[in-house]
């Protein structure tokens, strides 16, 4: 529910009592502690309250607080301020985002694995169900009922539902928590790193669902570009787009039971992206109702497929000593991937026009089904014990590296990052040169790039070097926890 209201809601709130855009714009950034919520997560992990279980007693002040927020926006509903309306937004956001990170660890801990699949569909249909109630629903009801009447239901069914929280069991087997926070935020990282192909299970993650992200990220901007109404688009993603996202993550979920989680990647995995050509029949054909609300089905609901099995895969990850960190760090390196879609995606769509862009997403999923045959060949079960949360860590492999070693590493994929990400930002220039009826020059975008004059330039250029930062940074963090450092001696520093 509170998502809802701090997405959907409020925005809509403030709309209608004439706030201006922009700085009902502003607003929207009240969602950043979810982006950032494996920041505090360690804390989750490292303290205990003092009532429930550890992950059920932050549930509890979590919800307590959500309902305290929630009636002091109720109080603003008869003269708000906007200062007053943020800043509680904000709050019931970290509030909310500090619930999901106890809710995600609870999950972790307290589920068999059996349960784990139904438990996914069943919880993201809660979520969608939450959402719709606090957004859809409260912004329709909110000028009949008045605004303080809306509000301050939201915030009794969190009171109605703390004996949910209170008589939930907790989970059988109780790992020792981390003795101190240094261990909280650190052993988590290191744990994973440490585990055999750790790297690959990162770009797993990231690629899994690429091509659908690709595909999902700008729909609405290619509708109404296609010459649908707003109406369609309203209709076609808020009532087909979420019912069949909400049947295909519970029948995923499902199925990943009978299934085992490596088949159900893989059946689902190339499900997802084949489900792209839908919506290329549909820059082909143009304006169709039946075509673009099929093509909508067919794609939510194997997304939702997609996903069910996925987030079952998460849960597998993350070990239950560190349930919250390590299941917030692995949600977010998947909604990375999310976010990122969009720039590409546009990008893409610039050079190539959209059928060929929908066509070429199916090919993008080659690089995530490419790493699961690394890990889960092609009709395995289930994934191998050893990148299972629990299993054995990896073996020391090689020497301890030294500081310049780790340097070295650190600048090598830097550098290599970025030169990759300035020739991909170059050769998409070019193909859309090529498609104006040019030739395919890669030289001037690349000059262009090196030397950035306008803010379109300046944006690839520094999405490049991001690129770069955060792949020097995984190759010399894996090289640490993979061979451990080697301290400097006293007379200065050796390379490892």
């Amino acid at each position: 529910m509170p998502l809802g209201l701090v997405i959907i809601c409020v925005p809509a709130w403030m709309a209608m009592i004439q706030v201006d855009i922009k700085t009902i714009g502003v607003l929207t950034l009240a969602q950043v502690p979810y982006a950032f919520k494996f920041l505090w997560s360690p804390l989750i992990d490292r303290f205990r309250p003092p009532w429930l279980g550890r992950k059920r007693g932050w549930i509890l002040i979590g919800q307590l607080a959500l309902a305290a927020l929630t009636f002091g926006l109720a109080s603003q509903a008869t003269d708000p301020t906007v200062g007053a309306v943020a800043a509680l937004t904000v709050l019931i956001a970290f509030a909310s985002a500090t619930q999901d990170i106890a809710i995600d660890a609870y999950t972790v801990d307290v589920l068999d694995r059996e349960e784990q699949g139904l438990a996914v569909g069943a919880r993201t249909a809660m979520y969608r169900i939450g959402m719709w109630l606090a957004g859809a629903i409260a912004i329709s009801l909110g000028p009949q009922l008045g605004w303080e009447v809306t509000l301050g239901a939201q915030a009794v069914v969190y009171l109605l539902l703390l004996p949910v929280t209170v008589f939930a069991p907790e989970p059988r087997a109780q790992p020792l928590p981390p003795q101190s926070l240094r261990e909280a935020i650190w052993d988590p990282f290191v744990g994973f790193l440490q585990k055999n192909r750790s790297l690959e299970i990162v770009a797993f993650l990231l690629l899994y669902k690429l091509a659908d992200n690709l595909a999902v990220a700008l729909v609405r901007p290619f509708l109404v570009e296609m010459g649908y109404s707003e109406w369609d688009v309203g209709i076609v993603s808020g009532t087909v787009g979420v019912l069949f996202t909400l049947l295909g993550t519970f029948l995923g979920s499902f199925l990943t039971n009978y299934l085992g989680v490596g088949r159900a990647l893989w059946y689902f995995g190339v499900l997802q992206a084949a489900a792209n050509i839908g919506y290329a029949l549909v820059a082909q054909v143009g304006l169709n109702r039946p075509l673009m609300y099929a093509a909508m089905a067919l794609d939510t609901g194997a997304s939702g497929m997609g996903t069910g099995a996925f987030m079952v895969l998460l849960l597998r990850l993350t070990q239950k000593r560190f349930s919250a960190t390590q299941y917030a760090l692995f949600s977010s390196i998947f909604a990375l991937g999310r976010t990122v879609a969009g720039p590409i995606a546009g990008s893409l769509v610039d050079a190539i026009g959209w059928r060929d862009f929908f066509l070429l997403t199916i090919a993008f999923s080659a690089p995530g089904l490419a790493m699961l045959q690394r890990f889960v060949p092609w009709g395995a079960r289930e994934i191998p014990a050893e990148i299972e949360a629990d299993g054995a860590p990896g073996e020391r492999s090689g020497a301890p590296v030294g500081r310049l070693g780790l340097l070295a590493r650190g600048l090598g994929g830097f550098v290599g990052g970025s030169l990759a990400g300035l020739l991909a930002s170059a050769a998409l220039a070019g193909l859309k040169g090529a498609r104006d009826g040019g030739v395919f020059d890669l030289a001037a975008p690349l000059a262009r790039l090196l030397r950035p004059g306008a803010v379109s330039d300046y944006i690839d250029a520094i999405g490049a070097l991001a690129f770069g930062l955060v792949l020097g940074f995984g190759w010399a963090a894996h090289a640490a926890a993979r061979r451990g450092v080697k301290a400097a001696p006293a007379s200065g520093l050796e390379q490892g």
